[in-house]
C-alpha cells in the first residue's frame, strides 16, 4: 500500500490514495501538522503567543467537529462503511480534542504547577495527537471516495441490466423505449467515469479509462442503428452479426472500467503491458551508464540477454511486407553495431574487474559506455523514424476514403460482388493499420501513450469487419434507409479513429523531440456568485450520449488545430513575448472546449462552456490590440501580411462572442450554440496557425537588425507593454468546482492561519 502524500513520509497512513481530490484536500493540513510539530523548542512565552496558540486549538476543535459530522452522515447512509467510518470519526474527534487541551495554556503557569500537559511540556503527545489527526482524516477521506467507486459500480448495473433487455428486444416500439432509458443511464456513466478519469494520479489507469470511455461513446450510436437493423432485418445473418460484435464490445469495455475503479481482474491478475522496445532500450541504456558508478550492478550475460531481447523485437519492423528495403537494411545494422559496441563493452569490463580490481569504471570502458549508448540511441531513432514515417504516409493515403466510399456505393448499389472486392481492399488497409499502431506502441516513449496505441490497435481491428458487415447488409437490402445508416455509422467511427490516430501521432512525436509536459487545461468558470449577468438565468445542461457522438469529430478538429498552434508557439525564442503569451492562453482555452466535447476536463455543462467561449473570445480581442501594435512597426508590405488575418480574428471573435452571449432555450438550440461555439473557436485557431510563423518570423528579423545596429532599446517592450489581465491568466476562477463537503470543510483545518 502506497502512503498517504505527507511531505517526507513522517504520516503514513497505511492507505493508499489513489485520486487527486483526496491527496490535494490532504496537503494543506500535512504542511500545517508539520508546521505544528517542528516548532521551536524554547518558543518565548508571551501573552500574544499563548492567544495564538489557544485561538488554533479552538479552530482545530470546531473544523474537526464539523468534518467528523459530514463522516457520521455519511456513515448512516452507507451501511457498508458505517463502523469504518464512525471509528475513524472517533479517532479524528479524540485527536482534535487531544490538539485542543494541548493548546489550551491560558493561566500556563498555574497549568506547569498542576502537572497538566501543554504544547510546551508535552511534545511527544502533539505529535501523537498530530499524527492519529491526520491519519483518521485520511482514513475518512479515502473511505468516501470508496461512495464514489460504488456510484460508478451502481451505475454501470444499471447500464447492463438495461443493455441486456436491449439485446432481447422484438419490436421497434419497446426499443425506443428501452433505448431512450439507456441513454439516460450512458449520460449519468459518462459523466461519473469521466470525473473519475480526471481525478485518478495514476496515469495509465486514466489512459485506459479513456479507451474504455471513447469505446463506449462510439458503441452506443453504433448499437442504436445495429439493432434497429437487426429488428428490420430479423433474418440477415450478416445484421445480427454486426449488432452482436457491438454489444460484446460494450460489455468489454465496461467491465475494463470496473476493473481499474476497483483494481480488480476477473482472473486476479494485474494486465501487463506488452513489452515495447523503447522501455527495452531505456532500462538497457540505464544498466549501461549504471557501469560507471558500479561495475556489479549487472552480469555481462543479463547484458548481452537483454540486448538480444531488444534484437528480437525489432523483427516487428524488419518482417513487416510494408518496410522497404534501405529501412530494413538500416535497422540490421544498426543491431549490428550496437551488438559489436556492446561486446566491446564487456571485453573492457571485464579487463577492468580482472586487472585493475576496480570498482569504477575506467577511461577505456567509459568510451565504450559512450559508443553503446550512442548505437542504441541510433536505433530508437531510426525505429521511431520508421514507425512515425509509416503512420504519416497511411494517413495520407486514407485521408479521401477512397476504399471505405467504394464500399458504401457498392452496398447501396446491391452489388454484393463489388462489395466483397472492396471489403478485400479495406481488410488490407486495416491490416496495415493495425500493425502501424503496433510499431507506434513500440516507440511511442510512456506507458499512457502505449495504452493508446493499444486501443487503436483494437478499434481498428474490431471496426473493419464490422464494416464490412454492415455493407453486407445493405448489399442484400439496398432500398433500406436503415441499413444505410447504419453503415454510414460505423464509417464515420473509421474516419474518427483515422483522426484519434493523427493525434496520437503528434503525441508521440512531441514525446521524441522533447516536449512532453500535459496540455494545460485553462479554466475561467464562473465563481459562486459572479456569474456574468448574461449567464444568470441560462440553464446548465450536459450533452447526451448522441450529441457528444455527433460533436466529437468537430472536437477532434479543434484538437489538431490547437496543437498545431502549440507547435508554431514553440518556435518562438521569445516564450515571454506577449504575442506568445496570449496566444498560449487561447491555445489552453481551445483544449478545455476540446475536452468537453470527449465529456472531459472541468468544463461540465454547457454553460461552462458558453463561458469560456467568451473568455476566449475577449482574450482574442485583446490579441487583436497587441497585433496592432506591433503592426506599427513593421514596413507597408510587412503589414499586408498581418493588417487582413488580424481582422479575420476580429470578426471570429466577435462571432463567438455573440454566439456565447445569445440566450438560447430549448435542447436543439443549446446543441446548436454548442456546435456554434466550436466551430468559431476552430476558426480562430486556424487564424492564429497562419499568424504565429508570420510574426515569429518578423520579430526574429527586427531582433538581428536592432542587434546589428547596437540599439540597446527593445522595440517589442516599448511597443507591446500591454498588460495582461490576472482573471484572463490564472486559474483561480476554478474556486467554484471544489464543491464536495468534505474538501470545503477540509478547507477549515487551515488552523496556523491563526497564529
Amino acid at each position: 500500500m502506497a502512503s498517504s502524500p505527507c511531505g517526507s513520509g513522517n504520516f503514513d497512513c497505511g492507505l493508499e490514495i489513489k485520486t487527486r481530490s483526496v491527496e490535494q484536500t490532504l496537503m494543506p493540513l500535512v504542511s500545517q501538522i508539520t508546521t505544528l510539530i517542528n516548532h521551536k523548542d524554547k518558543l518565548k512565552k508571551t501573552e500574544r503567543t499563548l492567544q495564538a496558540i489557544r485561538r488554533v486549538g479552538q479552530a482545530v476543535s470546531v473544523a474537526v467537529g464539523r468534518f467528523v459530522a459530514v463522516g457520521e452522515a455519511i456513515a448512516l447512509e452507507n451501511e457498508d462503511l458505517k463502523e469504518e467510518m464512525n471509528l475513524a470519526c472517533f479517532e479524528a474527534r479524540r485527536a482534535g480534542t487531544a490538539i485542543a487541551q494541548l493548546t489550551d495554556v491560558s493561566g500556563l503557569d498555574q497549568l506547569e504547577t498542576d502537572g497538566r500537559s501543554t504544547v510546551f511540556s508535552d511534545r511527544t503527545g502533539m505529535v501523537k495527537a498530530a499524527r492519529m489527526l491526520l491519519s483518521s482524516v485520511t482514513k475518512v477521506l479515502v473511505l468516501a471516495d470508496r461512495i464514489v467507486v460504488k456510484q460508478v459500480i451502481s451505475s454501470r448495473n444499471k447500464v447492463l441490466v438495461t443493455l441486456e433487455q436491449l439485446e432481447c428486444v422484438s419490436t421497434f416500439q419497446e426499443f425506443v423505449q428501452i433505448f431512450s432509458q439507456f441513454g439516460n443511464e450512458m449520460v449519468e456513466f459518462a459523466h461519473l467515469t469521466g470525473d473519475r478519469q480526471n481525478d485518478l494520479k495514476d496515469e495509465k489507469k486514466k489512459a485506459r479509462m479513456a479507451a474504455a470511455r471513447a469505446v463506449l461513446e462510439k458503441c452506443t450510436m453504433m448499437l442504436l442503428t445495429a439493432s434497429k437493423t437487426c429488428l428490420r432485418h430479423p433474418d440477415c445473418e450478416s445484421a445480427r452479426i454486426n449488432k452482436d460484435a457491438v454489444f460484446h464490445r460494450m460489455r468489454c469495455a465496461l467491465d475494463q472500467v470496473i476493473e481499474i475503479v476497483t483494481d480488480a481482474r476477473p482472473s486476479g491478475e494485474a494486465k501487463a503491458l506488452p513489452d515495447s522496445i523503447y522501455a527495452g532500450i531505456k532500462d538497457f541504456k540505464g544498466k549501461v551508464e549504471g557501469l560507471r558508478e558500479s561495475l556489479c550492478c549487472v552480469s555481462p550475460e543479463a547484458l548481452v540477454a537483454q540486448l538480444g531481447a531488444l534484437v528480437e523485437q525489432t523483427e516487428d519492423f524488419t518482417d513487416s511486407a510494408y518496410t522497404s528495403h534501405e529501412q530494413r537494411e538500416s535497422i540490421l545494422q544498426l543491431c549490428h553495431l550496437t551488438r559489436q559496441e556492446t561486446q566491446q563493452l564487456i571485453c573492457t569490463w571485464t579487463q577492468a574487474q580482472q586487472s585493475l580490481k576496480a570498482k569504477e569504471a575506467t577511461e577505456e570502458m567509459e568510451l565504450s559506455i559512450l559508443k553503446t549508448c550512442q548505437s542504441i540511441g541510433e536505433l530508437r531513432r531510426e525505429l521511431h523514424k520508421v514507425a512515425v514515417g509509416r503512420a504519416g504516409d497511411l494517413l495520407k493515403l486514407q485521408s479521401d476514403h477512397l476504399a471505405l466510399q467504394a464500399l458504401k456505393a457498392a452496398g447501396g448499389e446491391g452489388n454484393l460482388e463489388a462489395v466483397a472486392e472492396y471489403a478485400r481492399t479495406l481488410t488490407e488497409q486495416r491490416e496495415q493499420l493495425v500493425e502501424t499502431c503496433r510499431l507506434l506502441c513500440h516507440v511511442s516513449g510512456t506507458e499512457p501513450l502505449e495504452i493508446t496505441c493499444i486501443h487503436a490497435e483494437e478499434t481498428f481491428h474490431i471496426i473493419g469487419p464490422q464494416i464490412i458487415s454492415a455493407a453486407q447488409t445493405l448489399a442484400l437490402h439496398p432500398s433500406s434507409k436503415i441499413a444505410k445508416e447504419n453503415l454510414d455509422v460505423f464509417s464515420e467511427a473509421w474516419e474518427s479513429q483515422l483522426c484519434d490516430m493523427a493525434v496520437l501521432l503528434k503525441e508521440i512525436n512531441d514525446v521524441f523531440e522533447g516536449r512532453r509536459g500535459d496540455k494545460r487545461t485553462y479554466l475561467s468558470l464562473p465563481r459562486p456568485g459572479k456569474h456574468l449577468t448574461n449567464l444568470k438565468t441560462a440553464k446548465a445542461a450536459k450533452l447526451d450520449a448522441e450529441e457528444q457522438t455527433t460533436i466529437a469529430k468537430l472536437g477532434l478538429e479543434l484538437r489538431l488545430l490547437t496543437s498545431d498552434v502549440d507547435s508554431e508557439l514553440e518556435r518562438w525564442e521569445d516564450q515571454d513575448h506577449e504575442i506568445v503569451r496570449q496566444s498560449q492562453s487561447m491555445s489552453s482555452m481551445a483544449y478545455s472546449m476540446y475536452l468537453f466535447t470527449r465529456g472531459e476536463g472541468l468544463l461540465k455543462t454547457t454553460l461552462d462552456l458558453f463561458h469560456q467561449a467568451e473568455v476566449l473570445s475577449e482574450q482574442g480581442l485583446h490579441l487583436c490590440s497587441v497585433l496592432q501594435a506591433f503592426s506599427t512597426q513593421l514596413l507597408d508590405e510587412e503589414k499586408a501580411l498581418i493588417i487582413p488575418e488580424m481582422e479575420k480574428l476580429a470578426g471570429a471573435c466577435q462571432q463567438l462572442q455573440i454566439c456565447a452571449k445569445t440566450p438560447v432555450q430549448g435542447k436543439s438550440a443549446t446543441f446548436q450554440k454548442v456546435d456554434s461555439s466550436i466551430q468559431s473557436t476552430k476558426g480562430i485557431m486556424t487564424v492564429l496557425v497562419y499568424l504565429l510563423p508570420v510574426c515569429n518570423k518578423l520579430v526574429r528579423k527586427y531582433r538581428s537588425e536592432r542587434s546589428s545596429q547596437g540599439s540597446p532599446q527593445n522595440w517589442r517592450e516599448r511597443q507591446l507593454s500591454t498588460p495582461v489581465k490576472e482573471d484572463a491568466l490564472n486559474g483561480k476562477s476554478s474556486n467554484g468546482f471544489g464543491v464536495k463537503s468534505l474538501e470545503q470543510h477540509m478547507a477549515n483545518l487551515t488552523f496556523l492561519e491563526s497564529k
